[in-house]
């Protein structure tokens, strides 16, 4: 389907065509695979469930202009909804929640009927966006094999326990010239990373950010659930409360044993979590 400005989303449905909505957004880096285990149970309990790869991600167009900024993600969000009878559940992690925020910071009317907000505050910690920044720019011109890829992300992200087989990381990465690269466009990276870790200008724009969504987090008034990794290196016990601060009526979760990648690495607690607040909601 056409995005915002014309680029071309990849989408996949599941679920009843009759159930009530779920869209769901990956984060930075990620595409719409990631959400398998979630998507499966959401469908199950009669969900129609929307999962988006982002633009410049998985099987999406890239923007041959990088337009990678939040405000153009929140658009693309906007062009989503249009699937949907009616306002569906926005789950988005990372980079997907910011968007889904932006996008309700844009608007005049609740987007959604609830949110859930996975491993993402309006303020993030430094040294974890930091992190990640330099883990994604890192490795422009990818992998000699898939082996050397999983020893990469398993030094990133040594908590998470490692798969016995490489061949699910050909979701997050494709073959090109007898070389393994990203399924993403470098560009939607490395278009910031020399301003944020050269510069040193990482806090100053993610101060600028933080405004905007804060701003636009305080517009929610639907149900809203916050589910922190325990071992995120990204969103803190003192970002949380800032954001509870602004939406007093969200719930928050911390789940134990993960990081920012929540639903990856316990795919069960998140989901059980996700679905009974759901319920409640």
């Amino acid at each position: 389907m056409p995005g915002a400005d014309g680029l071309s989303l990849v989408i996949d449905r599941t679920g009843p065509s009759d159930g009530p909505g779920a869209l769901l957004l990956h984060g930075g880096g990620q595409n719409r695979h990631a959400w398998k285990g979630t998507t499966a149970a959401l469908a199950e309990v009669g969900h129609r469930v929307v999962a988006a790869d982002a633009r410049g991600h998985g099987d999406s167009q890239w923007s041959p202009d990088a337009a990678y900024d939040m405000t153009d993600m929140g658009a693309d969000v906007e062009r989503l909804l249009t699937l949907f009878d009616g306002p569906p559940v926005a789950i988005g992690a990372s980079m997907g929640g910011m968007a889904a925020l932006m996008a309700q910071g844009a608007a005049e009317r609740q987007l959604y009927r609830a949110v859930v907000l996975v491993d993402v505050t309006p303020r993030m910690e430094t040294a974890g966006v930091e992190r990640i920044v330099r883990f994604m720019s890192a490795r422009p011109d990818g992998f000699d094999s898939l082996s050397e890829a999983a020893a990469t992300i398993a030094a990133y992200n040594p908590n998470r326990e490692q798969p016995t087989s490489t061949r699910g990381l050909e979701r997050v990465l494709r073959e090109r010239d007898g070389r393994w690269v990203w399924r993403w466009d470098p560009q939607f990276i490395l278009s910031k990373a020399a301003d944020m870790l050269e510069n040193g200008r990482t806090a100053e724009r993610m101060d600028l950010l933080a405004e905007e969504l804060h701003a636009a987090a305080a517009r929610l008034t639907v149900p809203t659930l916050l589910v922190r990794g325990q071992q995120s290196d990204l969103v803190s016990e003192d970002t949380v409360r800032e954001f509870l601060d602004v939406v007093p009526h969200a719930r928050y979760v911390d789940v134990s044993g993960t990081g920012h990648m929540v639903a990856g690495d316990d795919n069960d607690a998140f989901t059980s979590a996700v679905l009974e607040f759901l319920a409640d909601a």
